[in-house]
């Protein structure tokens, strides 16, 4: 008996029922901030409360839940939502702006996570309150899952896929149990991506219907009024509960956050400067460069701003779908995606400003630009890496640069070559198939930047007898129909962070290939990228993740299931004089929960 108490006492030691109460959980290592922080690095802690601000968006919302279906193409921003904050509806932990993927006590002071991640337990802040006044309590958390999974949208309807078991621990815990589907990263997913809603306010039968009722949440703002697909306005909540918290200390500045709704970007730009709205994040480089020579710039009252993140490039591309037949074969992705001119478009259209993407993680360790694929990345290929072009594997490969003419004879000889290893050749002028049938295709676009590219790379195929029409359209027919995967070619933007993880299943997994509302854009369903993909799911040293990063980037690059577009270094914001931010910029760039009104700090 004596030689077994050791061995009973080491087993309890390591069971998970023992695993200690921690401040924050980091995806590769531990969090950067010590038990006990006061707040996070990029905020400015004694800032004063007060005054307003005023977003502008583009689209409309016909209901104040976001986390149905109905509501997915008309949505109510604000009530969960990252760029702004989460003003109504919270998640169990707070992500760090500053770290790869960190995250820290919300309505979840501590958690408890054994080493192979196999649980997750969420032990409740006692602080934490709803609105009204009632406590949140882990029936609230299990409840949430539970609704999301019968009646939400797509992703919030997949949380429970990897779960076995959901309990209630003790008076305000809540633990979550895996199953063989999980993966390391969705721990962390759990706590960061999924609003937790309070189970006395919800009547589950109705969830799924559109309504304007005003909700009940434990976030910071409360609903004030509605004007439906206008404008939504939130007010502070006095008796907010997390307001002295670490993760929420100098967030949440104002008294009062509107958002107003626009048609078009440039009815939104016209109301910026009107004074409609006070802040305008500018994406375009033509756009930053011409369009503020207006009175409030000259006399100060609009500032421009530049800030330069630490991160990945991501990837902005026209984006094939392979579900139609004529997308089917990658040497003619491959073709098509060579007769795009940046050069010319860059030079003609943009001033310069802009560098070409060719990675999806280019300017970072992510990447595989410019890297040989070393062991431990071929061990994650296996013998995918007979299918991955040489130049991508070893590292060498480019996209080649034009003459900037628009139609540099070289390349587009290329391009026909290809073309013909596809099937398809040229015939009284035009590019057709075995059949003589002729390629055609629809580009959708949203914007006007989007159209001229869209009309650049139109005049280049011309050339070569591929057939291209454009299609403008609003905000909602666009989201409608990339919902639904009905185009042919659209453009889309992939946003790449440090820490990519189960996002990239609904990007380009084979299982959100035929699942509406997904962002598989592209249609791909490749059990080599799934793999690639559940290889750095899996992954737990830095060095591990890193290799599993670049095998998988160099497997969507070989692809060739966009046209690479373009990328600038920086974040370009204009704003009203009046709105200010700390002084540090985080990894992640500007953020706009922790700006403030400087006429409050007066």
């Amino acid at each position: 008996m004596r030689r077994l108490l050791p061995l009973l006492l080491m087993a309890a030691l390591s069971s998970p029922a023992l695993a200690e109460p921690h401040h924050g959980i980091a995806m590769h290592g531990e969090p950067a901030l010590p038990a006990g922080y006061a707040h996070f690095p990029y905020v400015k802690p004694d800032v004063k409360k007060g005054g307003s601000v005023r977003y502008g968006v583009v689209g409309t919302f016909d209901s104040l839940n976001p986390f149905i279906l109905k509501s997915m193409r008309t949505t109510a921003r604000g009530l969960w939502d990252p760029q702004f904050g989460h003003l109504v509806f919270e998640p169990l932990m707070q992500r760090s702006a500053d770290e790869p993927f960190t995250l820290y006590g919300l309505l979840a002071q501590t958690v408890e996570m054994d080493e192979e991640r196999r649980f997750i337990q969420f032990n409740l802040d006692p602080a934490a309150k709803w609105s009204d006044g009632m406590p949140v309590t882990p029936e609230d958390v299990i409840f949430t899952m539970e609704l999301l999974r019968d009646k939400g949208r797509t992703p919030f309807s997949g949380r429970l896929t990897p779960v076995e078991k959901v309990e209630k621990v003790g008076e305000r815990s809540v633990r979550f149990t895996f199953n063989e589907k999980s993966d390391r990263e969705f721990p962390l997913i759990l706590a960061t991506a999924t609003p937790i809603l309070p189970k006395h306010a919800i009547d589950p039968q109705t969830f799924d219907h559109s309504s304007l009722a005003v909700p009940i949440g434990s976030g910071p703002y409360l609903v004030k009024s509605v004007r439906p697909g206008e404008r939504i306005v939130f007010e502070r909540d006095p008796n907010y509960w997390g307001k002295n918290i670490p993760a929420k200390v100098g967030f949440d500045n104002y008294d009062q956050i509107s958002v107003e709704y626009f048609l078009q970007d440039n009815t939104l730009f016209e109301a910026f400067k009107k004074g409609v709205v006070d802040i305008y994040p500018d994406g375009s480089p033509t756009h930053w460069a011409r369009a503020y020579d207006f009175p409030d710039v000259q006399n100060g009252a609009v500032v421009k701003d530049t800030f330069r993140p630490d991160l990945p490039t991501g990837m902005l591309g026209f984006v094939f779908n392979t579900r139609r037949p004529i997308f089917e074969n990658p040497k003619v992705r491959e073709a098509l995606a060579l007769a795009f001119d940046f050069e010319w478009a860059n030079k003609n259209l943009f001033e310069g400003a802009y560098t070409r993407t060719e990675s999806f993680w280019q300017g970072s360790s992510l990447s595989s630009l410019g890297k040989a694929a070393e062991e431990r990345e071929l061990k994650i290929l296996g013998t995918d890496e007979d299918a991955i072009d040489p130049a991508i594997l070893d590292g060498s490969y480019h996209l080649p640069r034009t003459d900037a003419s628009g139609g540099d004879r070289k390349i587009l000889r290329r391009v026909v070559e290809l073309m013909k290893e596809g099937g398809y050749t040229i015939r009284n002028g035009r590019m057709s198939n075995e059949n003589g049938i002729p390629l055609r295709f629809e580009i959708m676009t949203q914007t006007q930047d989007q159209e001229k590219l869209a009309i650049a790379y139109q005049r280049t195929l011309r050339m070569i007898g591929v057939d291209v029409a454009i299609r403008t359209v609003d905000d909602a027919q666009y989201q409608s129909r990339s919902g639904t995967f009905d185009y042919d070619v659209i453009v889309k933007s992939y946003p790449s962070s440090l820490s990519p993880g189960i996002e990239q299943v609904g990007r380009w997994g084979s299982i959100s290939r035929d699942r509406e509302g997904s962002n598989n854009f592209a249609g791909v369903a490749d059990p080599a990228i799934d793999r690639a993909i559940d290889a750095m799911l899996a992954a737990r040293s830095r060095e591990d993740f890193e290799a599993a990063v670049r095998a998988y980037d160099r497997l969507l690059i070989s692809g060739h299931y966009l046209v690479p577009l373009y990328h600038v270094p920086e974040q370009w914001v204009a704003r009203r004089s009046y709105i200010g931010y700390p002084d540090k910029t985080p990894l992640y760039g500007y953020q706009l929960p922790v700006w403030f009104d400087k006429r409050a700090q007066d």
